[in-house]
């Protein structure tokens, strides 16, 4: 079965299942997947899809972005052209980053986001007037969180896809989950504490979010 929406033609991969509900899920190979019950007919189907066409113009605008995102070297925001040299260690020159391959270049970006996650962590860290613990750090790749803090062990864990934008989104995002050491939950008090050290933080959660 076949959908078209905003000229992107789709197939449609339909799962009958004993469901009260009709689920859709947009995937990165124009395919969509559609859970629903077992009496539910074809034709309820395109109305449903028809229903939803909002939701699957946004979720591919997410995916295309997120491809643009793959196919750059994007480091704080700041784009650069991958250019390859024989026994070349990265350097940044520019508008160019030089590497001898992308497994070399790929090492050294794990090295850098620690690195380089630590010291805004240190930083913003230092800038609370809050009596909280000194929290263990892991980097990760995430695809439904931002960061995450373990209030109970002390663990703020960042995605390493922050990397790619500008530095006023990781170091909200520390602050974030700094935060939760003092209120675990998203209170009243929460955000107010959060506004304290990042004014700005619903303009970067939106940006965020899109």
């Amino acid at each position: 079965m076949k959908y078209t929406v905003n000229n992107i033609e789709y197939d449609v991969v339909i799962e009958k299942k004993n469901n009260k509900n009709t689920y859709l899920r947009v995937k990165d190979n124009n395919t969509l997947f559609i859970t629903t019950n077992y009496f539910v007919t074809k034709k309820q189907i395109l109305k449903f899809l028809s229903d939803n066409e909002a939701f699957i113009i946004k979720s591919q605008n997410k995916i295309n972005k997120h491809k643009e995102l793959e196919d750059k070297f994007i480091l704080f925001g700041n784009e650069y052209n991958i250019i390859l040299m024989p026994n070349k260690k990265v350097e940044i020159i520019g508008n160019n980053i030089y590497t001898k391959d992308i497994k070399t270049l790929n090492n050294w970006l794990k090295r850098e986001i620690k690195s380089l996650y630590l010291k805004r962590l240190d930083m913003i860290y230092n800038k609370f007037s809050e009596n909280i613990p000194y929290p263990s750090l892991k980097i990760r790749k995430m695809t439904t969180r931002w960061g995450v803090c373990n209030t109970k062990l002390h663990i703020i864990t960042l995605n390493t896809e922050l990397i790619r934008y500008d530095i006023t989104k990781l170091d909200y995002v520390i602050v974030h989950e700094l935060s939760h050491l003092v209120y675990p939950n998203h209170s009243k008090d929460f955000w107010s504490l959060v506004s304290k050290y990042c004014s700005d933080y619903k303009k970067i959660r939106k940006e965020l979010k899109d």
